[in-house]
Order: C-alpha cells, then structure tokens, then sequence
C-alpha cells in the first residue's frame, strides 16, 4: 500500500514538472489577419545590351522604362560603332541585346551565330544631316560649301554605318551635274579626321575642332542643337538608315531579353524613338 502511494506521488510530480516547462517557439510566425502576404524578394538581374551610339539618349530613356517596369532589372548599356560591337560579339563577348545602326553589322552577328537569322527586326530609320559649329566658321550656306578648300570636315570612318552612308551621300552628289563629278574628291581632301562613332563627330564640330561633319538627324540632340547649326540633305542624295535590333541566341536571360526587344518594337517604344527624331517603322517591316 505504502509503495503504491509512492509510486503515484512520484508520477504526480513528473505531471507537473512537464506542465510547468514552457512549450518550444514555432519556427513560423503567423502572419496577422489582414497584413499583406510576405514577399519573397525579387533577384537581380543585369540585362547587357550592346547599341549603335546614335541611340545613346532614345535607349537610356527605353532602359528606364524598362526597369522600372521589371523590378529587380538593372539594364547595362555599352554604346559604340557598330562595327566594334559585331566585333566584340563575334569574340564571344556576353550579351542579351543587339541593336545595330546598319544590317550590315547584324548580318555579321547572324554569321558568327551570335544572333538567329530570323530573330532580327528593323525598329527604326534615321537620316543624315550635315552639322557645322554654331558660330559657322567656315559660312557654309548650302551643300556644295563642303568642297570649299580649306574647309575642316571631319567625318565617321567607312567602317561605321555613318561613314559608309555619308561616302553614299558624296557618291550620289557627284553623279548630280548641280554638284559635278569631282564634288566627292574635293571634299575628302578635306577629311581632318575619321573617327570610329558618329558620337565622336558631333562632339569635335560642337567643339569648333572641325568647320562641318556629317551625321544622323538624330544626333542633334537638345544639348547640340545649342552648339551646332545644319544642312539638310535631300532625300534623292541622302540615304535612309534601317536599324534592326535581335536578342542574343545564346543569352541567359533569354525572356528578358525577347521583352525588351518587344519594347522596342512596341507602340510605346516607337513613339519614344520619333521624340528623339527617329523613323518609325511598322513592327516587323524589313
């Protein structure tokens, strides 16, 4: 009897004990009723896209759109010639956008299998424009002021799509007898300089270091307009640039990368485009 009454004591006590010990905490804390639902935070992403120079101020602008419609986006420009991002990509440089001022340049993506060959679109097209310094050092009035002696022009090289068109622009004057065939040599013997983006030609003649060049309309932004004044070229002389645009085949953010081009080729994204004097294309012309 004795041992019975010990044996239930006993049990009694480890009762209370384990009743008295505070319970483990969960490991989750139940979210309040009508707070909002935690949100797991969205990873960074950096979108690379390799573009003509001449479209530094409209695709700066597209960028912001961009992000801040993909939260957690970060879009990374490198603007250049053409010509010298085709390059970096056929060298295997990493990228999920190309944007090209000449088909030329896209074609040679397409080749070194950077870009499918159906995956490109023309987006816009853009016009070239003779500039001169604001003060005209030169006085030039009209186009054939460009053979004047003497004259400084400095212009982009052959090998960015500038320069190849503005070599275009003298091959057309030169066969019109209002100009007469020696206009082209007359005016390259004025060349002070070549240089490797048409960026680099606004910056020289806003400068005063070159009497004129030759440019895209486009290039005659809100601040050069203050610096330079221009000759209009007409259509029968000038050439019309067409700029197509492709994600990278081989990007890592291939969704994001097909979604920024759709921006481009959206209505939103062309009305951005003829703000800053672009061309605007149907989406998917060629």
């Amino acid at each position: 009897m004795f041992r019975s009454k010990v044996i239930s004591f006993l049990l009694l006590i480890v009762i209370l004990v384990t009743a008295c010990t505070p319970q483990a905490v969960a490991a989750t804390v139940p979210v309040e009723q009508g707070s909002a639902p935690a949100v797991a935070p969205v990873e960074p992403v950096t979108l690379t896209v390799l573009t003509a120079a001449s479209l530094t101020e409209s695709f700066t602008e597209l960028g912001e759109t961009f992000e801040a419609a993909n939260p957690g986006v970060t879009v990374e420009f490198s603007f250049a010639g053409s010509q010298e991002l085709a390059q970096q990509l056929a060298q295997g440089a990493e990228a999920d956008v190309f944007a090209s001022a000449s088909k030329k340049y896209m074609d040679a993506v397409v080749e070194s299998r950077r870009v499918d060959a159906d995956a490109s679109k023309v987006f816009v097209k853009n016009r070239l424009v003779v500039i001169f310094p604001k003060d005209n050092p030169a006085d030039l009035t009209e186009l054939k002021d460009l053979a004047k002696f003497g004259l400084k022009l400095d212009l982009a090289d052959e090998s960015v799509p500038v320069g190849k068109y503005s070599l275009e622009f003298l091959d057309k004057a030169s066969a019109d007898s209002a100009f007469g065939p020696q206009f082209k040599d007359n005016v390259l013997a004025n060349v002070v300089s070549y240089e490797t983006s048409v960026k680099a030609v606004v910056a020289k003649v806003s400068l005063g270091e070159a009497d004129a060049g030759i440019v895209y309309v486009t290039d005659i932004t809100a601040d050069a307009a203050e610096k330079v004044g221009k000759l209009d070229i007409p259509d029968a002389l000038n050439t019309i640039a067409s700029y197509p645009i492709a994600p990278i085949a081989d990007s890592k953010n291939a969704e994001l990368a097909q979604a920024f081009v759709d921006l481009i080729l959206s209505p939103e994204g062309q009305q951005v485009m003829e703000k800053y004097n672009f061309i605007p294309v149907v989406e998917g012309s060629q």
